[in-house]
């Protein structure tokens, strides 16, 4: 692992890391599921952590067998009818739905003067952001649109160090989710997991909550 004193730029992922959308998500995501006649569990749910919506859409189709049962058109209209019944409920969010200590930490990176940037795989990343009151903190933010692969693949966190001009080593990585751990790692980031020590065990840093996020606590870990 790198020195502490090379880092110089941190790239976050969003859901599970600055807010808890992944309710949402699977409250919508549960609703296709219904109409697909796909049944529904925890497994299910968490697979769909950190993924695209069409990813999300033909794991739920797999799951039922059905994947050959819908026409591409068919697809995009009932991953459309997802992300409505999505944005109705991120619509509602306030700052009061900022998860624990991220804004004290954001703050404090600000204050440091390191540089940030998203790396969400969610095409509505922009709105949570405004909702939130957190757009100022991410000048830049990788478009999920621009990518040819999702999460586990590199390429996000790659193009979050790019978009900062700064180098994969110089970067971390911030993720809840065992896929986007693997996406950090590949782009030769220092990742930090945030959740369940035994589902982020190929994390750099793992710590259990959000709250545990300082610069102190990491360069503790460093050290």
């Amino acid at each position: 692992m790198v020195n502490f004193s090379d880092i110089k730029g941190f790239i976050f992922d969003l859901d599970g890391v600055i807010t808890d959308t992944a309710v949402f998500h699977s409250r919508a995501w549960r609703q296709v599921a219904a109409q697909v006649q796909v049944a529904w569990d925890d497994q299910l749910a968490d697979q769909l952590k950190g993924i695209s919506r069409m990813e999300s859409l033909n794991l739920i189709l797999a799951r039922g067998n059905k994947v050959d049962d819908y026409t591409d058109d068919e697809k995009e209209a009932l991953a459309t009818a997802k992300n409505e019944n999505y944005l109705k409920l991120v619509n509602q969010m306030t700052p009061a739905d900022i998860l624990p200590g991220i804004n004290e930490f954001l703050a404090e990176l600000k204050q440091g003067g390191y540089l940030l940037s998203l790396a969400s795989a969610s095409k509505n990343a922009q709105l949570v952001l405004n909702k939130l009151g957190l757009a100022g903190y991410f000048e830049k933010m990788v478009d999920p649109t621009s990518l040819k692969k999702g999460k586990p693949d590199p390429e996000i966190f790659r193009r979050g160090a790019e978009i900062l001009n700064l180098r994969p080593e110089n970067c971390i990585g911030i993720e809840d989710a065992a896929a986007g751990i693997e996406s950090i790692n590949g782009a030769g980031e220092t990742s930090i997991g945030v959740g369940d020590p035994k589902v982020l065990a190929k994390a750099n840093i793992c710590f259990s909550t959000t709250r545990d996020l300082t610069l102190n606590n990491i360069n503790n870990v460093f050290n």
